[in-house]
């Protein structure tokens, strides 16, 4: 590793390179099973060793602290920011950034396949996964330039194992993906459609033919990444799709994009890795109605019932429909909520 950077950041970059490297070594070896599982585990080491890097690089100190302003001290060491909190330091008020995005999708991801083996969903989150690989390098590369990058380590990317198999199938074949399956779905059911095509959220390639070429004997092809296609190449991709799109009729529809409570439970629930907890010797979901109703007092996004305001919400998160009287929220609110709840501190202060 290159001398002049301090012996902290130095620390951190050599864990997160050797974890990127071990996540994709586990990914491609045909013998093992648990090929998202591991990928995914390391990867989020990697990603995480880097960020701490960057901040120390930058004269940060990547630990939580405590009311007083006291860091955190757990164990003996410094508690160092998870991931989550590591993004919102980085990305700051972008919160729709599709590297963003790619990483905010592993995270529950992580917690729910690590005591799990689901080789089910292998093909179906492969372009999420390259996708990490990819923004790891590009922001290496930023960051601390091009000799950090590990793809000079790499004889390959990720290798793709052919498979005819859906998310639905992954549940019928194991009934224990049934809640991972839920998460995926509706945590790309909840992101925008310009992050859904971003080769920084899921990566995309396409195979284009090579003019010029000196064989005859075989059809000259190569594969290319959507994003450095040239506009042209774009246009016809994209008209492409378009021809094998069903055609809808746009028509005006009231609160559009609005979401109801208990949509709003159900979303955060899910997204949050479906946590669980034991009130009165039952097993119930950690994120549910009435712990909504005391988020929206607490952040004082709405009035209480029966005010005689009713319409004085915060729009970002929340609009009131004066025809049917009562409130739809927003995405906004949903993204807000996890990021708030994803800390253990956050939640227990609701109920203080």
């Amino acid at each position: 590793m290159p001398r002049g950077l301090p012996k902290a950041v130095k620390k951190c970059l050599e864990k997160s390179q050797d974890s990127a490297l071990l996540a994709v070594e586990t990914y491609n070896k045909p013998a093992i099973r648990f090929k998202s599982g591991g990928y995914i585990i390391l990867m989020t080491i990697s990603w995480t060793a880097l960020f701490h890097a960057i901040f120390f690089k930058q004269k940060k100190k990547p630990y939580y602290k405590e009311i007083n302003g006291r860091f955190v001290i757990r164990d003996g060491d410094y508690s160092y920011w998870e991931l989550r909190e590591c993004l919102k330091e980085y990305f700051g008020a972008d919160t729709n950034h599709p590297i963003r995005k790619n990483l905010e999708f592993f995270i529950p991801l992580r917690n729910m396949i690590e005591h799990k083996s689901i080789p089910e969903i292998d093909s179906d989150i492969f372009a999420e996964c390259q996708a990490m690989l990819l923004n790891f390098d590009k922001i290496m590369e930023k960051e601390f330039g091009a000799e950090y990058c590990i793809k000079e380590s790499l004889s390959f990317a990720l290798q793709l194992y052919p498979s005819s198999k859906s998310l639905n199938n992954a549940i019928v074949e194991n009934p224990n993906a049934k809640s991972i399956v839920d998460f995926i779905k509706a945590y790309r059911s909840s992101i925008t459609t310009d992050i859904i095509n971003s080769g920084e959220y899921s990566f995309k390639a396409f195979l284009i033919q090579v003019a010029n070429h000196e064989s005859k004997s075989a059809l000259p092809i190569q594969f290319v990444a959507y994003d450095k296609l040239d506009d042209a190449q774009k246009n016809n991709v994209n008209r492409v799709a378009t021809l094998v799109k069903n055609k809808f009729i746009t028509v005006p529809v009231a609160n559009k994009d609005r979401i109801k409570p208990a949509e709003v439970v159900k979303r955060v629930q899910t997204l949050l890795g479906n946590p669980k907890m034991i009130k009165n010797g039952e097993e119930k979901d950690k994120f549910n109605s009435d712990t909504h109703t005391r988020c929206w007092k607490k952040y004082n996004v709405r009035p209480l019932n029966n005010s005689l305001s009713p319409e004085l919400t915060d729009s970002k998160f929340c609009i009131y429909d004066s025809l049917n009287k009562n409130y739809g929220y927003t995405d906004e609110w949903v993204d807000f909520l996890i990021d708030e709840l994803s800390l253990e501190e956050n939640y227990n202060a609701l109920y203080e």
